[in-house]
């Protein structure tokens, strides 16, 4: 049984676009990993381990949910011990909100930053 995935659809003079979710959702955790104060993405539930060592790993810390003509955005996030929490999720809120813009043409209505964890970091 193949897994129904939804899309964002554009229709102009020249045709429809559609974008999937999972598209979404890979920017998104690629801005976010790239934030600076960010360790890792924290891997949503109900993953079992193969999809979590998968290359779609990104997209699996990230929830998008969609209606008519909004975008919401939620990423599970771990941050590096030692920063500002706040300063790191408004970064990743931001970060997130202008890859998603730039990429697809879409301003997200809400991207929402759960902290799950914090990360100690190891001496060599």
């Amino acid at each position: 049984m193949s897994e129904i995935k939804d899309y964002i659809s554009y229709t102009d003079d020249d045709g429809s676009v559609n974008i999937s979710e999972d598209v979404l959702a890979i920017i998104a955790g690629s801005a976010a990993a790239e934030t600076e104060g960010v360790h890792a993405l924290y891997p949503s539930y109900g993953r079992d381990i193969g999809e979590l060592l998968s290359k779609k790993s990104l997209s699996r810390s990230v929830k998008i949910a969609t209606n008519e003509q909004s975008v919401t955005i939620d990423v599970f996030l771990v941050v590096e011990l030692a920063v500002a929490v706040n300063s790191v999720a408004e970064a990743v809120q931001k970060a997130i909100a202008e890859a998603v813009e730039s990429s697809v043409g879409i301003k997200p209505s809400a991207v929402n930053v759960h902290i799950c964890g914090i990360s100690l970091k190891k001496n060599k």
